[in-house]
């Protein structure tokens, strides 16, 4: 005689019952790269993606963070952006970056923020949080920005700090 006993796993019945809150694909050392006529555009670097495209509002998470990186023509690095989280929001198609967030220009002006947010419809990059600004010009601190995608054309909210001036003589 044979008796088998089998007790259920109740994380695996609970996945499969709230498939809105459970991620649909799990990738691990993700690396994807977004091209245009067969141009590298923008390479996106992240240790784990999550894809919650059950969910009401379907989006993909970054739990452990990314590294974006623009390129103006296929090979030189035009600007870059980390964060220690970021979120992807399929259908209003804005991102979301938090913690530690670095943003980096083709100018080499660099922007630190706790959160930022990139509007890919209106082609905008804004925060409400703390930023630090810094260029060759000197170091802007201020309640928030906004700029356009490239991260150019800055312009730094409630701003205080210092700007340095040279003199041309």
């Amino acid at each position: 005689m044979l008796l088998l006993s089998c007790e259920p796993d109740m994380e695996s019945i609970k996945a499969l019952v709230d498939r809105e809150n459970t991620p649909g694909i799990i990738a691990k050392k993700n690396e994807i790269i977004y091209t245009e006529n067969g141009i590298p555009r923008l390479k996106l670097i992240a240790p784990v993606t999550k894809s919650f495209q059950f969910a009401p509002e379907p989006y993909t998470e970054f739990p452990e963070g990314i590294q974006l990186f623009t390129f103006s023509d296929g090979k030189s690095v035009e600007s870059f952006l980390t964060a220690k989280y970021a979120v992807y929001y399929d259908k209003k198609k804005i991102w979301e970056a938090r913690h530690n967030v670095v943003a980096m220009n083709k100018k080499g002006e660099i922007l630190n923020t706790e959160r930022l947010f990139w509007d890919e419809q209106k082609k905008i990059v804004y925060s409400n949080d703390f930023v630090k600004f810094t260029s060759v010009d000197g170091v802007i601190f201020g309640e928030g920005f906004e700029a356009d995608e490239l991260l150019e054309n800055v312009e730094i909210k409630n701003s205080s700090g210092t700007i340095f001036v040279a003199d041309k003589d």
